[in-house]
C-alpha cells in the first residue's frame, strides 16, 4: 500500500527510454518515500517492457518542430496549446505538491501548467548541454536538477542548478555489483551493441561488414548481442549466420543492464542514460554519437567519458566513410584486456549511483519550501 500522506509529485517525461528511465527510478525512490506518483507522457510511454510505476498515467497532447514553414510552426503550436489546456486540468485534479520534468516535448506544457497553477517545478537536464524543451521551461523553473556539472547553454540559470547525476534503474544498480572481468587472449569475447531505446539503423548498416572484416580467429571468439529494429532483424541475422558469428538479435532487451555488465566492450550511442548506465555498471564503449541532434547533445556527452578514458567516440560520419575503421577500433581493443580494463575503471570513477536520490531529496526539499499561501486552484 502507498502512504499517501505526503502528497502527490507529477513526473512529465517524453515517451522514449532516455526521458522515462530516469523519470520511472525517480518514481520508484519517491514511492517508497511515501510519496503517490502520476505521469504524464505521450503514447509511447506502453513500449519499453515495463509498467511505469504510477497510480496514473496522463496522456496530453504534445508537438515537435518538424519544420520552420508557418504551417509547421503553426501545427506546433497547436499540438503544445492543447497539451497546455489538457495539463491544466491534470494540476487541478491531482494538485501535486511538486511537478518534475524529464525532458522532451510532452514535458512542455504540464510543467508550463504547473507553474502557471502555482506549482514548484524541477527540471531534471540529464545530457551535458541543455535541450531544447528545458530550455524553454529553465527561467519559470525552481530547481534544475543536472546529469553533468553545469551543462552547456545554462549559464543563465546557475542559481537554479543542482548536480544530482542522472538516475538509473534498479536493475543498473544491481548490475553494477558485477565487477568487469577483462577478456582473455583466446576466450570469448562478449561484444554488444544497442542504439538507445528506439534502436539505431545505423548499427545493422556498419556492424556486420565491420565484423566480417575481422580476423577469423577474432571473429570465432566474439559472441554478439545486438539491438536490430525488427524491419532489418532478418538481413543482420542471416549475415551473421553466414559468418558464423554467434549473436542475438532483437529490437528490444529488458534485461539490457545485465547484458551491459556481461560484455567486455559496448558499442551504442551517447544518450544521457546510455552514458550513465555505462559509467555505473563500469564498461568500456565505442560511442557513435547522434549526428544530427539539434544541440549535439551526445557529442558532448560522449566527450565527458572519452576525457577521462572511459570510451572511444567516433563520429558517425568517420564510420561511413571508412568501412574498415569500426573493425580496426574493436581488433584493436579485443587485444588490449589492460586498456579495456582501465576505461571500466574509469567510467566507474565519474559514476554517480546515488543520483536517484539526490533528486528525491531535491524534490522534498522542494516540496517543504513551497511559498506559503501557495494554492492549486
Amino acid at each position: 500500500m502507498i502512504d499517501a500522506a505526503k502528497g502527490t509529485v507529477l513526473l512529465a517525461a517524453g515517451g522514449t527510454g532516455g526521458h522515462l528511465f530516469p523519470a520511472e527510478s525517480l518514481a520508484h525512490a519517491l514511492t517508497a518515500r511515501g510519496w503517490t506518483i502520476d505521469l504524464v507522457t505521450d503514447e509511447r510511454a506502453d513500449k519499453y517492457g515495463t509498467a511505469f510505476p504510477a497510480r496514473k498515467v496522463h496522456i496530453v497532447s504534445a508537438a515537435t518542430v518538424t519544420g520552420r514553414s508557418p504551417l509547421a510552426l503553426a501545427k506546433t503550436a497547436a499540438g503544445l496549446g492543447l497539451g497546455f489546456l489538457q495539463s491544466l486540468k491534470v494540476i487541478g485534479a491531482v494538485k501535486p505538491a511538486v511537478a518534475v520534468g524529464f525532458g522532451g516535448y510532452p514535458t512542455v506544457p504540464p510543467l508550463f501548467a504547473a507553474s502557471v497553477r502555482g506549482v514548484p517545478t524541477i527540471l531534471h537536464e540529464q545530457n551535458a548541454v541543455i535541450g531544447w524543451g528545458n530550455r524553454i521551461l529553465a527561467k519559470r523553473a525552481t530547481r534544475i536538477a543536472t546529469g553533468f556539472a553545469s551543462p552547456k547553454g545554462t549559464e543563465a540559470w546557475a542559481s537554479k542548478l543542482v548536480l544530482t547525476g542522472n538516475p538509473v534503474r534498479p536493475a543498473v544498480i544491481a548490475a553494477a555489483a558485477v565487477p568487469y572481468s577483462a577478456p582473455t587472449s583466446d576466450g570469448a569475447f562478449n561484444l554488444l551493441v544497442f542504439g538507445g531505446s528506439q534502436g539505431a539503423r545505423v548499427f545493422a548498416d556498419l556492424v556486420p561488414p565491420a565484423l566480417e572484416r575481422l580476423d577469423p580467429v577474432l571473429r570465432a571468439r566474439i559472441r554478439l548481442t545486438q539491438q536490430v529494429r525488427p524491419e532489418d532483424i532478418g538481413r543482420v541475422t542471416a549475415a551473421y549466420a553466414a559468418m558464423g558469428i554467434a549473436a542475438e538479435i532483437a529490437p528490444f532487451f529488458t534485461d539490457l543492464p545485465a547484458r551491459i555488465a556481461a560484455s567486455h566492450l559496448v558499442v551504442c550511442r551517447s544518450g544521457a542514460s546510455s552514458v550513465a548506465e555505462l559509467s555505473v555498471i563500469g564498461r568500456p564503449s565505442i560511442l557513435v554519437p547522434l549526428p544530427h541532434a539539434r544541440d549535439q547533445d551526445q557529442a558532448v556527452n560522449a566527450a565527458v567519458l572519452a576525457g577521462v578514458g572511459a570510451a572511444w567516440p567516433i563520429p558517425q560520419g568517420d564510420l561511413s566513410a571508412d568501412p574498415d575503421r569500426l573493425a580496426r577500433e574493436i581488433s584493436t581493443l579485443a587485444g588490449a584486456p589492460g586498456r579495456l580494463a582501465e576505461a571500466a575503471a574509469a567510467a566507474r570513477g565519474i559514476a554517480m549511483p546515488d543520483a536517484v536520490a539526490r533528486l528525491a531529496d531535491l524534490v522534498e526539499e522542494t516540496a517543504r519550501r513551497r511559498p506559503n499561501g501557495a494554492r492549486i486552484p
